[in-house]
């Protein structure tokens, strides 16, 4: 839908055509062929705006994916090289205990499972307060409500006397 974009600039928004404008003599137009003048005037600039935002708007998602990527990465490495900082603590706490090393890594592994259970903790009670949304079940049920109330309204007989 866009055109090649200028090296380094923005992508080029397709235009919209504006139809000539027949030569008019003073005075010669009706109240009536002015206002279908402005009106499709109006309509083709509103349209040419709906289509410059939707231009903008997609080069800005464009970009914000593309940043996005790399935040993943970052959180991937930084999730990989958790494995190294825990090997890292079991070896400091092998220094302490250097003829039971299998101590060091036992005390990194229930430290672990301590965090874990803390964080995993803290998610069950953020998710046990989430509530169904009230006021829209509520406007859903006086939406059907209404409906049925305009069903009972238009009874076979009213009906046939519309058509």
């Amino acid at each position: 839908m866009t055109s090649p974009s200028s090296p380094g600039g923005p992508p080029v928004v397709p235009s919209i055509p504006l139809h000539a404008e027949p030569a008019r003599q003073n005075g010669d137009a009706s109240v009536g062929a002015l206002v279908k003048e402005v009106t499709t005037h109006v309509s083709t600039l509103v349209r040419a705006e709906v289509e410059l935002a939707k231009q903008e708007i997609t080069g800005e998602v464009k970009k914000g994916v593309q940043g996005s990527i790399f935040f993943v990465l970052a959180g991937v490495v930084a999730l990989f090289s958790l494995w190294f900082f825990f090997f890292a603590a079991a070896e400091a706490f092998n220094l302490i205990w250097p003829s039971q090393r299998w101590a060091g890594f036992a005390v990194v592994f229930v430290l672990m499972l301590v965090i874990a259970g803390i964080a995993g903790l803290l998610g069950y009670l953020k998710v046990r307060k989430i509530q169904a949304p009230q006021r829209t079940i509520e406007t859903a049920k006086e939406s059907v409500e209404a409906l049925r109330r305009g069903r009972s309204d238009a009874s076979p007989s009213t009906v046939a006397e519309r058509r």
